[in-house]
């Protein structure tokens, strides 16, 4: 255990190194891409979320209707943000929120909007990801930071997401 001095208080314990454990598995089903083109907030498309599944500490399907709001960057990374609802077997709804970036070299990252098949180590795809929900037995997820490691496919987008410990 280690301690720091701080301004006007005696010896404080530093705060425990966070640690990720595997939380849950996604696979979100993607429709068409629409470019929105050039807007106030830079090149902006839209992807429609069609349909997935949840696995992992809970079970769901990924319901259509929600998106991912995408801004393209002047150096090519894209900020993601996505929204998306989940209906579990027994008729709850978690909805789903992330955030994050996708990066890589602009050849990659050409590759990866044509659809081609592109190896998860030639670029960065990151994700925050928050959970909501009305459900008793899942409101546990409510108090919790998930962060996610993603790949992205011609029509899909899977990610592991790790609960910080």
């Amino acid at each position: 255990m280690s301690t720091r001095r701080a301004a006007g208080r005696d010896a404080v314990t530093a705060p425990p190194a966070p640690g990720l454990e595997a939380a849950f598995e996604v696979e979100v089903r993607l429709g068409a891409l629409e470019d929105h083109g050039m807007t106030r907030a830079g090149h902006r498309r839209v992807v429609p979320v069609v349909g997935g599944r949840v696995t992992g500490l809970f079970e769901a399907d990924i319901l259509p209707g929600g998106a991912d709001w995408q801004v393209v960057r002047p150096d090519g990374a894209i900020e993601i943000d996505t929204r998306y609802s989940a209906r579990t077997a027994d008729g709850g709804h978690v909805y789903l929120r992330t955030f994050g970036v996708r990066s890589g070299r602009a050849e990659v990252l050409e590759a990866l909007l044509r659809g081609d098949a592109v190896d998860p180590s030639e670029y960065y795809f990151r994700l925050g990801v928050r959970l909501e929900t009305s459900m008793p037995a899942l409101a546990v997820l409510e108090q919790s930071v998930f962060v996610a490691s993603a790949i992205r496919e011609a029509d899909r987008v899977f990610y592991t997401a790790y609960r910080v410990t």
